[in-house]
């Protein structure tokens, strides 16, 4: 991993873009719930400042599994250039800490079935699916517990 990532809360505008060219084809990439003032966006930063990394969390209930305080990972985008540098482990790790910080015990998500093993590697578990989304592909549900703080 480079030394000089660092991951930073970000509004929702510094998101868009990578999101959209990695996630969307370069289409819409906004999601309902977005501006939602419970909604935290964090992005991965390089040195120069550039964005590597992306993802939305927000507090929701988990389809699969009953929880005091869930919180859903949503919309993890990392620039293809910067795969296998340890960004994407980086900004996940961060989600997870930020999520336990504010308390949640849970996080799920609806993952692409490409990016499982990344997930399963970070301690995620696959508890639905494979499931198709319209216009995204094929996903799993995982999910991981937090210990309590």
């Amino acid at each position: 991993m480079t030394p000089a990532l660092t991951v930073e809360e970000v509004p929702l505008d510094i998101v868009l873009p990578l999101r959209s060219a990695v996630l969307r084809g370069g289409g819409p990439a906004g999601m309902p719930g977005d501006d939602d003032p419970a909604t935290v966006h964090l992005a991965v930063r390089t040195a120069d400042g550039e964005v590597a990394g992306v993802v939305r969390l927000s507090p929701a209930p988990c389809p699969w599994r009953e929880a005091r305080a869930p919180w859903q990972l949503r919309g993890m985008a990392t620039d293809p250039v910067a795969r296998g540098t340890g960004v994407g482990r980086l900004l996940l790790d961060a989600s997870l800490e930020l999520v336990g910080a504010r308390g949640g015990d849970l996080v799920w998500c609806d993952a692409r079935t490409t990016a499982a093993g990344f997930y399963e590697r970070a301690g995620f578990t696959v508890v639905a699916g494979p499931y198709d989304k319209p216009g995204v592909g094929p996903h799993v549900g995982m999910l991981v517990e937090l210990p309590q703080r």
